[in-house]
């Protein structure tokens, strides 16, 4: 079995000075303009969350370094064996060799995070179920705003809502992981505190969904809650739309709630029934999970609107 795949990337990267996953997908070109190494797999590659299964791969890995050794040598040899041979093969040191990679990775890493916090960047209309027994069965909106934090690294979130007792803010890190996307908001002032999981974020990133848990603020006793939330990204020129948020009464539609933000969507009705399923959806024996289609339906919707209205903006 392959081993170390990730860490043999990332050595063979600094020692041919390739900067991006792109540059190392063509320096792998130069070698065999039909290598299966590619750019998708290579993110998975390098993260450590795969490893390249066509053998053919390893023996353009070898020809790209030089090396006399196979192909299968290069899979299965462990990491110092690796090292030490490409830095003899090239007459580098190791320790620099090592150096160089390590430096390497934490600026490609650096750079997913900037990216990353960058695409997620923007505003959302967050819709979920009210935790209040005086509100109960209603929905609740609020506003989510997402941006880089200090010198751009890592991403901060400010949530607002518009309650009877008054406006109630939290903020906090948003932390992307590869399975999931998590908040941990603290109310600015005071000491309530929402925990969010939502599925990660995809192309291209019209729509967020998951879960967020914390204490009902409104109501006789502490009550621990937890809610589905939607968080609908809003263009440009809705961000100025305030004040907006608070509850919405039982015959309320979400689609015309997001008209008065900028946002006209299609069949307003049947999106309605659509997120309202959504946003309702129990429990399966007292645990709480979002079916991943359930959620890919809602996303169908939005990146389709989003998308047809990012064309619209660049037609002439």
């Amino acid at each position: 079995m392959a081993q170390h795949i990730a860490q043999k990337l990332r050595l063979t990267s600094a020692l041919l000075g390739t900067v991006t996953r792109k540059d190392l997908a063509a320096a792998f070109r130069s070698v065999n303009p039909k290598t299966s190494f590619d750019l998708g797999r290579a993110d998975k590659w390098l993260q450590g969350r795969a490893q390249p299964r066509e053998h053919s791969v390893y023996e353009d890995w070898v020809k790209l370094l030089g090396l006399e050794q196979s192909g299968a040598w290069i899979a299965d040899c462990d990491l110092p064996n690796f090292t030490a041979a490409i830095a003899a093969r090239h007459n580098i040191d190791i320790v620099d060799l090592e150096r160089r990679a390590g430096s390497q990775f934490e600026t490609s890493s650096n750079h997913e995070e900037r990216s990353l916090a960058l695409a997620l960047a923007g505003t959302y209309a967050c819709y979920s179920r009210a935790w209040s027994p005086y509100y109960r069965g209603q929905f609740i909106r609020g506003i989510l705003s997402m941006e880089p934090g200090p010198g751009s690294h890592g991403l901060t979130a400010s949530y607002r809502e518009i309650l009877p007792t008054g406006q109630l803010v939290l903020g906090g890190p948003v932390t992307p992981a590869k399975r999931a996307l998590y908040m941990h908001l603290r109310e600015v002032g005071g000491d309530a505190q929402f925990f969010v999981s939502l599925f990660p974020r995809s192309q291209p990133g019209s729509v967020l969904g998951g879960y967020m848990c914390g204490t009902a603020i409104i109501g006789p006793e502490a009550q621990p809650s937890l809610t589905r939330i939607l968080m609908v990204r809003l263009r440009d020129q809705a961000r100025g739309a305030t004040p907006w948020g608070g509850y919405l009464l039982p015959d309320e539609s979400i689609s015309a709630d997001l008209a008065s933000v900028g946002m006209s969507i299609e069949h307003p009705e049947q999106v309605d029934r659509q997120l309202t399923r959504f946003l309702v959806g129990g429990s399966d024996g007292g645990v709480h999970q979002i079916p991943p289609a359930e959620f890919r339906a809602i996303l169908d919707v939005f990146d389709r609107h989003w998308l047809k209205h990012s064309s619209a903006r660049q037609s002439p």
